[in-house]
This record gives C-alpha cells, sequence and structure tokens, in this order.
C-alpha cells in the first residue's frame, strides 16, 4: 500500500507536487508508483536505495528526470517528496527534506 506523507497542518506535498505536473507527467509518474505498489520489493531501473529507509523512484520525463522519495514502514511505502531533477547527483536539499519527513513518522 502506498500513501502520502501528511504534514502536521495536513498538507501532503507530494500529492500537491503531483497535480502541479502535466498530465501525461502526472500520468507516468503515478503508473510508476503504482508499479511500486504493486511490485514489491523492485529494484532498478525503477527504484533505487539511497540510503537505509530510504528510496526513489526513478521516472524519465519528456521535460526531464522525476524522483519521487519514500520510505517503507511496515507494509506501506510513505511517499515523502518529489521534485524534478536538474543535475546528475540528487541535491542534499531534496534528501534533507525527506529525511526530515521521515523523522517526523518515527
Amino acid at each position: 500500500m502506498v500513501r502520502f506523507y501528511e504534514s502536521s497542518q495536513g498538507d501532503e506535498p507530494v500529492r500537491d507536487w503531483l497535480r502541479g505536473l502535466a498530465e501525461p507527467d502526472r500520468k507516468r509518474v503515478g503508473g510508476e508508483i503504482r508499479a511500486v505498489q504493486f511490485g514489491w520489493p523492485v529494484g532498478m531501473p525503477l527504484v533505487r536505495k539511497l540510503e537505509t529507509d530510504l528510496w526513489e523512484v526513478r521516472v524519465t520525463l519528456r521535460s526531464g528526470a522525476a524522483r519521487v522519495l519514500f520510505t517503507v514502514i511496515g507494509s506501506k511505502a510513505v511517499l515523502l517528496h518529489g521534485f524534478i531533477k536538474k543535475s546528475q547527483k540528487t541535491p542534499q536539499a531534496d534528501l534533507e527534506l525527506a529525511r526530515k519527513r521521515r523523522r517526523q513518522l518515527e
């Protein structure tokens, strides 16, 4: 089961990010998240482990590379952060945000 991280104010940042994508991109990202949901555990090229308890769903779009960072708690994948990747390496700010949200779930 996949669920969206929810802030203490009730916001769901990944859901909001997805809504901001163009429809074809949103469908593509959603389809890959669904593949993770029903096929977990999944490896490369779709999912890459970044560190202990933090993975990324890797999606190639026409406009670039989308990433959705998630953690697994029990049988649930919690989507922590989504972004369009602009460089080869995952930006530290994006990793830190996902780590912070993961810690808030503990």
